[in-house]
């Protein structure tokens, strides 16, 4: 299993995993359009963010979007893990341990980087688990959010 930043070719399929995502955990069909030109608008703009993937034997089999959030606080960067999706084939392999190792290493080795965080539906509990399996801890912090683009179920 290799991990890796995403690379351009690897466009298709990551918009491919975002309409799985969105269906299997909110019943949402996206638009294909828009999320195509979401994803390739991360490749054009680093600064919104960067894809890491999961690859066996050159098959995409995982990705995950990592946005920074500035905090005036540590003069540093968080990095959200947003996006997040492995294959069902794929999935209790630690697959996602293996991608999270590479974004903590990278955290910890830059002086730019404060942590990493991430939200996750209150009801999931599964994915809580493994997140929790992987040394994150549960923020005290809530969401709050208003969406002018909300997407409609």
């Amino acid at each position: 299993m290799e991990i890796s930043v995403a690379f351009p070719e690897d466009i298709e399929r990551i918009v491919e995993f975002q309409q799985k995502m969105a269906q299997e955990t909110e019943q949402i069909s996206l638009d294909n359009y828009t999320v195509s030109l979401g994803v390739q608008a991360v490749f054009s703009n680093p600064a919104k963010g960067t894809y890491v993937v999961a690859k066996d034997r050159n098959t995409l089999v995982a990705s995950m979007l990592l946005t920074p959030e500035w905090s005036d606080w540590r003069n540093a960067t968080f990095l959200w893990i947003q996006s997040l999706y492995v294959l069902p084939e794929y999935r209790k392999k630690g697959i996602f341990r293996k991608m999270y190792d590479y974004v903590k290493k990278t955290v910890n080795d830059s002086n730019h980087y404060a942590g990493i965080k991430l939200y996750v539906a209150s009801e999931n509990e599964l994915a809580q688990e493994v997140y929790k399996n992987v040394g994150m801890i549960s923020s005290h912090y809530r969401l709050f959010e208003w969406n002018k683009l909300e997407i409609k179920k």
